[in-house]
């Protein structure tokens, strides 16, 4: 799904760039509250319900699992409801699920308002977000990408902190209905505003697929046979586990080297490299090979981990975190640049979704693995090392071009 744009993009008047804020609105909200903001949600439930960890752990899982399969049917959802419908229903699943954990007092309730937070993210997630800038951009998709998922890393800077703020002074229930209000009061008026398919594509396409939703299927089908789209998702999916494996742990490997205030700055400018990273991809990624900067990324990784398990001064250690976090959030952006030259608009929401998918159950097991070897062992040298590993197959993998460049037709 082209935009035939006769606009230059590089315009601030071209509309593409106000979808570019909506999808950041959306990414900020989506993964401040149903990945960064999990964390709050663990410890302000214990406390106030006296909850064991381990269910309210559950439930996140459950959460992420679920989101896994419902994301594969994505672009069903676009042909059938619409994309505006299908936001607007993504926000409004969202914002019954913060709700809800602001006012539940039953453990069913929890899982309610996870499966709801599993609806919001295929309305409102990684695949809605990259499929629609697909549509608008062409030249600058990288850069559109880019500033869309920095709404993502900042959701983590910004809304998890106020978060935390704000349920030491109004209590968790106040603070979750006022930061649902504020989404609400942001994100309703520019997706109801904003938000559409470009007017320059084709009448067969029209932002849809077939209204049977036999054109979906088919791509899913071709995809699971296509070497290019297993070259793509397999090593994004192997580095994925590898990051988040990392991420969960490194606050508890890095305390006992540089103590706790340091291990949280660690955490911070991991973030905070994270969005210049970002920013400086996007600058130039439309110009590049997404499979070399995709494999850079990823041996970039492996080289700072390798590094941060050589050393024990806070300076080194505190650097190898920058220089891993700089590569963090482009690991959501090289998949759908790839998709766009290799596998085509035609199936694009399909590969998303699918590749989404894929992705999101693999690095799901990346904590626990890395948690696990690290008992085993009793400490983190052959976790992390597992980790370098698993980044540099990962990169090797990504530089595999089966085949000629293989684009899906349409139906």
């Amino acid at each position: 799904m082209i935009a035939a744009t006769s606009v230059d993009e590089s315009s601030l008047h071209y509309r593409g760039w106000r979808i570019v804020l909506a999808c950041f609105l959306m990414a900020f909200f989506m993964f401040g509250f149903g990945l960064y903001g999990q964390g709050v949600y663990l410890a302000e439930l214990q406390r106030a319900h006296g909850w064991p960890g381990t269910l309210v752990s559950a439930a996140s899982t459950f959460s992420f699992l679920l989101t896994s399969v419902l994301v594969i049917f994505t672009d069903d959802l676009l042909a059938r409801i619409g994309l505006r419908s299908l936001i607007l229903c993504g926000l409004s699943a969202l914002g019954a699920s913060t709700v809800l954990l602001a006012l539940m007092q039953t453990p069913w309730q929890l899982y309610l308002a996870y499966a709801l937070m599993s609806v919001g993210w295929t309305g409102m997630g990684t695949v809605v977000i990259a499929t629609l800038l697909n549509a608008w951009f062409e030249r600058r998709r990288g850069l559109a990408l880019s500033l869309a998922f920095n709404g993502a890393t900042c959701g983590g800077i910004v809304l998890v902190p106020l978060l935390l703020s704000l349920s030491d002074s109004i209590g968790f229930r106040s603070a979750m209905l006022a930061a649902t209000m504020a989404m609400v009061v942001l994100v309703l008026p520019v997706v109801v505003i904003f938000i559409g398919w470009p007017t320059q594509m084709s009448a067969a396409s029209g932002g849809r697929l077939s209204a049977d939703g036999q054109t979906s299927r088919t791509s899913r089908r071709t995809l699971l046979a296509n070497a290019a789209f297993w070259t793509m998702v397999l090593p994004i999916a192997i580095a994925l586990l590898a990051q988040m494996g990392f991420i969960i742990h490194q606050v508890t490997f890095l305390e006992p080297l540089i103590g706790r205030y340091a291990a949280g700055l660690a955490v911070t400018i991991m973030a905070a490299m994270a969005v210049v990273g970002r920013l400086s991809l996007g600058l130039f990624v439309d110009r590049l090979d997404p499979r070399l900067a995709c494999a850079a990324s990823m041996t970039s990784q492996a080289a700072a981990l390798f590094v941060l398990l050589q050393s024990t001064s806070p300076t080194v250690l505190l650097v190898c975190c920058a220089i891993y976090g700089f590569s963090i959030g482009n690991m959501i952006t090289f998949p759908p640049l790839i998709i766009q030259r290799e596998i085509g608009s035609a199936a694009f929401a399909a590969a998303m979704g699918l590749g989404t998918s894929i992705s999101g159950v693999v690095s799901a097991f990346g904590p626990g693995i890395v948690g696990l070897v690290r008992s085993v062992t009793g400490d983190y040298t052959t976790a992390f090392a597992m980790c370098v590993v698993l980044d540099l197959v990962a990169a090797g993998v990504v530089l595999w071009r089966p085949g000629r460049r293989a684009k899906l037709a349409a139906p």
